[in-house]
């Protein structure tokens, strides 16, 4: 800073202007090249309003900018013009958005021995303060577009390179004050959107504390702040049009991330490509891409408000209809959500639970709801708030309706205190003595709202971590705990362990162990829940290919077990699903259910698929089958009516069981030569 301050005053001293010098950036990465290129076509007039601008973007230290920066920015956009200024700015700090890191190869020799490693950096250094100046500069201009583009730098900025952290903290936490700073609600949607992105536990507390700002100068819960900045993207339950001249673009939801598109013709007919008058036309073309990137936005947004609405759970929300119509039940992105959902209403101080259809709330008979006004009551509907009974009855409703719900609820797993867990009082061992992948792990707890630390080697007098999760309307916190698996060949090159153990979950309460049978059975259910899910997901006995990798006996013992041991309670729901399915697949006369495995007989082997972990033995030796399923394994399910989103475990399962009822037909060598 010195040093530009030197070179200014030369400058302005030799110019005789009260001026500042061309600041060029650093060619090091492909950013500065960009800026550099941009600033020099720009015209003599508008120029050196920009090279203001970088000199003060460089300068940009802090949380926040001061009230001089944001006055000296204010002066540099009445020069240059809003529009100008914004799209300027706008397009530098897109860049960013799709830049890639930049790897480096270095050669060290020591003690007469050659290292080579390599190095990733997102930004040089002094290029990343300049874009966290830039970001600041555009508070006051900020609109729609702007912030669409904001909240994706701060997914990019915050994504981790290995062995470094963040890319750019600083610009993420920049993105974060702008969204916060924004007018109206879309700022705060964003901010919410990113909440659930984002693993890292300071960078969603950070977000938080925005959301809670936000909260306390409406005066209403950060949950409600949350619910009325969900954009509707201009949808009416899930669907809109727009028109191209005398043509229209229909789009509407189909599922999670998917979302249908058809062109319709004047005459009504249709079709799947886009017209030729609009790709002809540079105006049609320039609203297409902004459907386009709307289309984007719907897919990510649709998945978060899953998400949220599932977590409503623990939160113990409840709203008044009338809330609940205007957030929910009538919103145009939400309410596709809302409808395929069962909620429970307090009518005549009875919980009578109801889906949405046919445009009004049927019971689970089929009979609609009476007496419901706007004071009324509405609570999201869970199983454990039901008779065995009534929750198969809506599980054969929802069937009958073909209502695929967007997230498991019908088909929701529920978990009871068990004896074991009563006699043990403070504490459950059920999800005990497993082995995680502990990066797979840490990831899956970020996701779902927990907080976790990696474990490493290096001596920090640790050999136990605990998962943690808050549950503030209940006033408990819950913890998961995690151990250490010391093992030489189980350590990465950053010194982190590959392999953690599992261990109790605990309820406290103000650091007071609480009595599992004082903790509410939702709460318990809904706790027990996700460390299902973090021990059925990042268990090393879901690996096919496990014994290929070696290791030491215990876990290869441990891989055995878990791969072709007893259901847990996610698999027994898969079970339940597959015992309706299967009936109707095409694979029926080959395929049966025994026990935990679907057992499938071809023309080679007949084969017994795990139903948990989808691992493969074969008789009549059960002999061990590697197939290392594809990321787009769903071949089998993707036609066929589920009852619910969201099992990739499933599709694996289905894909393995049609590939195999048809075994003379693999041609792939590395599965053919274990079928000989």
């Amino acid at each position: 800073q010195a040093k530009l301050k030197i070179e200014t005053l030369l400058y302005q001293a030799q110019s005789g202007e009260a001026t500042v010098p061309p600041l060029l950036l650093s060619e090091q990465d492909s950013f500065g090249q960009l800026v550099n290129q941009s600033v020099n076509g720009l015209s003599e007039k508008m120029r050196p309003h920009y090279y203001e601008l970088l000199h003060l973007a460089v300068k940009a230290s802090g949380a926040k900018p001061t009230k001089k920066y944001s006055q000296a920015v204010k002066t540099i956009v009445e020069a240059t013009g809003k529009t100008h200024f914004r799209e300027t700015v706008g397009i530098w700090l897109a860049f960013l958005i799709s830049m890639e890191n930049t790897e480096e190869e270095h050669e060290e020799t020591w003690r007469n021995r050659t290292y080579y490693y390599i190095t990733r950096t997102f930004l040089q250094h002094q290029n990343a303060t300049i874009a966290k100046g830039l970001v600041w500069s555009l508070v006051s201009v900020s609109d729609p577009t702007i912030l669409v583009m904001i909240g994706q730098l701060a997914e990019r900025a915050f994504q981790k390179i290995p062995g470094v952290g963040p890319a750019a903290a600083a610009i993420g936490n920049a993105c974060l004050y702008l969204l916060s700073q924004s007018e109206g609600n879309e700022g705060v949607a964003y901010l919410s959107r990113l909440k659930t992105k984002i693993t890292q536990n300071n960078i969603r507390k950070r977000i938080q504390q925005s959301i809670d700002q936000k909260s306390a100068q409406l005066g209403i819960s950060p949950h409600e702040v949350e619910e009325m900045a969900v954009p509707h993207y201009d949808l009416v339950a899930g669907r809109k049009e727009i028109a191209f001249d005398d043509y229209q673009l229909e789009i509407s939801l189909l599922g999670i991330g998917k979302i249908n598109q058809i062109w319709r013709k004047p005459d009504g007919s249709t079709q799947k490509s886009v017209p030729d008058f609009v790709k002809k036309s540079a105006l049609h073309q320039a609203c297409l891409k902004a459907v386009r990137a709307d289309i984007k936005e719907i897919k990510k947004s649709v998945t978060v408000q899953r998400d949220r609405i599932d977590r409503s759970y623990v939160q113990d929300r409840s709203w008044t209809y009338e809330k609940f119509c205007q957030y929910y039940l009538h919103h145009g992105l939400v309410g596709w959500l809302t409808q395929r959902l069962i909620w429970s209403f307090d009518l005549n101080g009875q919980t009578i639970p109801a889906i949405w259809y046919d445009n009004r709330w049927e019971d689970v008979n089929g009979s609609p709801l009476s007496g419901i006004n706007d004071a009324t009551s509405v609570t999201l509907w869970h199983p454990i708030q039901s008779t065995t009974e009534e929750v198969l009855a809506w599980r054969d409703r929802l069937e009958g309706l073909e209502i695929q719900q967007p997230m498991k609820q019908a088909y929701r797993e529920i978990y009871l205190l068990t004896d074991a867990e009563v006699n043990t009082r403070f504490y459950s061992n059920r999800m005990a003595a497993h082995i995680l992948k502990q990066h797979q792990f840490n990831a899956l707890t970020g996701l779902r709202g927990w907080k976790y630390s990696l474990m490493g080697g290096f001596d920090d007098g640790r050999d136990r971590a605990e998962a943690t999760i808050e549950l503030p309307e209940h006033n408990l916190q819950a913890s998961f705990w995690i151990n250490e698996l010391l093992s030489e060949e189980a350590i990465n090159d950053t010194g982190i362990w590959l392999y953690v153990g599992t261990d109790q979950v605990r309820f406290t309460q103000a650091s007071e162990v609480r009595n599992l049978i004082d903790v509410p059975p939702l709460v318990f259910s809904e706790v027990m829940r996700d460390v299902d899910l973090f021990v059925g997901v990042s268990s090393v006995g879901n690996d096919p290919q496990w014994q290929d990798n070696g290791g030491s006996p215990q876990l290869r013992d441990y891989w055995a077990t878990y791969s072709f041991g007893d259901l847990s309670e996610v698999a027994k729901t898969r079970k339940a699903v597959l015992e309706k399915v299967l009936p109707r697949l095409k694979i029926n006369q080959v395929a049966t259910i025994d026990g935990k495995f679907l057992k499938v007989k071809g023309s080679r082997k007949t084969y017994k698929i795990h139903i948990g972990s989808t691992n493969i033995l074969m008789e009549p030796n059960d002999q061990y089958l590697c197939i290392v399923p594809s990321r787009s394994a769903g071949i089998g399910a993707d036609k066929l009516f589920l009852p619910f989103e969201g099992d990739r475990g499933f599709a694996i399962l289905l894909s393995k069981a049609f590939l195999l009822a048809e075994d003379h037909k693999i041609t792939d060598p590395t599965i053919l030569s274990q079928l000989k």
